[in-house]
């Protein structure tokens, strides 16, 4: 039996400019041989034929530059959001539309759980709701016995119970950022950013590194790629331990494992110097499905949670400026020495003014090291506007931006946080791309849920829930849009050599569609079925 295998396919579309489509692919040890009619191959000798994919379209396997490997274990938790979501399984989870939905959800899961178990939900944002935000009283109601942490879907807020509250010593004399009060002088609950809310995680064990790194949860992080056409994935802010790297290395050396991973290192909690070590020494343990070595700062907060800082005017509704995860000064020495070592950086920009502090700090470094070739990202890059994206073209700063949110949030944006001009600039991929930026959108999963395809729609149309399109200006075309979630992405990741188009020398990694993305209707591209992927040469059906 010949060791190249042809595929044939409905069509072919390679992101490849010397030959845009194709109705054949060989591929030989993983990689593609040749790419053309049913002859590709002919000079390179005897071949087997694959004709399982002939009624399909094949794209260069979809590339995901903002993910959180959490994204399949997290329905270990009660689902509390407004959207219907659908889990790993394939079950759909209907949305809850109001906080009595949540609190009747959420005190039936309740009779699900053990007596002294905590009750952990997430997905929940109060934003959607017109009434009043979710407080502790709520959730006392659930229970006021059992502790209750319910997860906002930005992952950057929660809300608990007066058991929770206890538990983490939080009462009338906390004076702590973040954690708000009530007007009756005692907190409310709510609590924003990680420096408030840990003490409750640590107590209700709520783990987003034991989430991610078990063998169980990296195995469903490749089931829920392979349904979205995605062959290569993040895992952004790992906090990745030596038990934790055997763990992956054995699950994706499986030869059956479907997906390349790229976890970057989260940055809090070290001395800088002692963050780009680890980052170097993780990176000589890279093999092809696991690629180390980069690093994920957290800027500041949550736009929707009004924890994103913001340049003037600010929120509409006069809500203070957010929240710095990682102060400026820290954001300038962190710049600093990842570019000096040679590590890329991914930082996570919501706000403006995050952007801008961010931008100043990696030209800083460059001036103190320089050196092109970095490829450090700015994620999600939300209220960037052109003179931001031009800085970021000169420096070489790649942008990775939140598409999703026009969708999802961008009537919320209009109305209540930064307000209807600035709305309709946010997520500005046009102004990217004409700016010259290596651009690249995401979904940022589980936040919003992993689909590149529905990503690209939100990308093209900037429809809102409403179904105003918010911002026509920043549309870009179905072609851009695809380069974006396969290409841009993996220039971003360093590995557009390897991956990002159908063409020889490169990995066969393709996702397997069910109709041709080009041809259909812009406003259909999120409904172009995903039957699959390939991996490597070796076929994954749904």
């Amino acid at each position: 039996m010949s060791d190249i295998t042809v595929f044939k396919a409905k069509k072919i579309i390679t992101l490849d400019p010397n030959r845009p489509v194709a109705t054949h692919v060989a591929v030989k040890e993983g990689k593609i041989l040749a790419v053309g009619d049913a002859s590709c191959a002919q000079q390179w000798g005897a071949v087997q034929q694959d004709d399982r994919l002939q009624d399909a379209v094949l794209l260069p396997g979809f590339v995901e530059g903002h993910a959180h490997m959490m994204a399949g274990s997290m329905w270990n938790y009660a689902y509390a959001g407004y959207h219907d979501r659908i889990d790993p399984e394939g079950r759909l989870w209907q949305g809850m539309t109001d906080i009595g939905a949540v609190v009747s959800g959420l005190s039936d899961y309740a009779a699900t759980l053990d007596p002294e178990a905590p009750l952990i939900a997430w997905g929940f944002d109060p934003i959607f709701l017109p009434s009043e935000r979710l407080n502790r009283h709520h959730l006392d109601a659930v229970s006021a016995e059992r502790p209750i942490a319910v997860i906002y879907s930005n992952f950057h807020l929660m809300c608990v119970n007066s058991k929770a509250l206890e538990l983490a010593g939080y009462g009338r004399e906390t004076n702590a950022e973040g954690v708000l009060k009530a007007s009756d002088g005692l907190p409310s609950g709510e609590l924003q950013e990680m420096a408030a809310m840990f003490p409750v995680m640590r107590r209700l064990g709520i783990d987003f590194r034991s989430l991610s790194q078990q063998a169980q949860s990296i195995r469903t992080y490749g089931e829920v790629a392979k349904r979205a056409g995605v062959t290569t994935i993040t895992d952004l802010f790992s906090t990745m331990e030596d038990s934790d790297l055997e763990v992956m290395l054995e699950v994706t050396g499986d030869e059956t494992f479907p997906l390349r991973i790229v976890p970057a290192l989260g940055t809090m909690g070290a001395a800088p110097d002692q963050i780009a070590a680890r980052a170097k020494a993780l990176r000589a343990r890279s093999t092809d499905k696991l690629r180390l070595g980069a690093v994920k700062l957290m800027t500041d907060g949550s736009i929707q949670g009004w924890t994103a800082r913001v340049k003037w005017p600010g929120y509409v509704g006069g809500q203070p400026n957010g929240i710095w995860n990682t102060a400026p000064d820290q954001i300038y020495a962190l710049c600093e020495v990842m570019q000096r070592e040679g590590v890329q950086m991914h930082i996570h920009v919501n706000g403006d003014e995050a952007s801008e502090v961010s931008i100043a700090a990696i030209e800083a470094a460059l001036r103190r090291a320089p050196g092109q070739g970095h490829r450090h990202v700015l994620q999600h890059c939300q209220m960037m506007g052109r003179d931001q994206f031009e800085r970021c073209a000169e420096l070489g700063i790649c942008t990775n931006i939140f598409a999703n949110h026009i969708w999802y949030f961008g009537d919320q944006h209009a109305a209540a946080t930064i307000g209807e001009d600035r709305a309709t600039r946010m997520d500005a991929c046009r102004a990217a791309l004409d700016a010259g930026v290596h651009m690249t959108i995401h979904s940022d999963a589980p936040v919003t849920p992993l689909a590149p395809l529905f990503t690209a729609w939100c990308a093209v149309n900037r429809q809102t829930m409403s179904g105003r399109t918010l911002g026509e200006a920043q549309r870009i075309t179905v072609a851009e849009a695809l380069h974006a979630i396969t290409l841009g992405a993996a220039y971003t990741l360093k590995l557009d050599h390897e991956i990002g188009s159908i063409e020889t020398g490169k990995k066969a990694d393709f996702a397997i569609l069910g109709d041709d993305p080009t041809a259909v209707d812009p406003e259909a591209l999120k409904d172009v079925p995903v039957l699959g992927t390939v991996f490597a040469g070796q076929v994954h059906l749904l």
